[in-house]
């Protein structure tokens, strides 16, 4: 995929599970800031639903993607213990 239209405050979904920092593949999150020098990156910040910060990770292009017309979102649970 394409992901030269990837711009700030899009909501991108994690294509990999990054298992430390809780977020698995599917996650949604929004882009918070663009790092053109050295390569290509994104700061991705994942929200809990009462908006509080989850995760907050910079991220290769490679590991994001957009949202599709044909996704479905859904919910899970996270151990608030971990």
């Amino acid at each position: 995929m394409n992901n030269q239209s990837i711009a700030l405050l899009d909501t991108v979904i994690i294509t990999v599970d990054l298992l430390e920092q809780q977020v698995l593949a599917g996650d949604l999150g929004t882009i918070v800031e663009v790092y053109d020098s050295p390569e290509l990156a994104y700061e991705v910040e994942f929200v809990n639903p009462d908006g509080s910060t989850r995760a907050l990770l910079t991220v290769h292009p490679e590991l994001v993607r957009s949202l599709l017309a044909t996704d479905v979102l859904t919910t899970r649970q996270i151990s608030l213990t971990a």
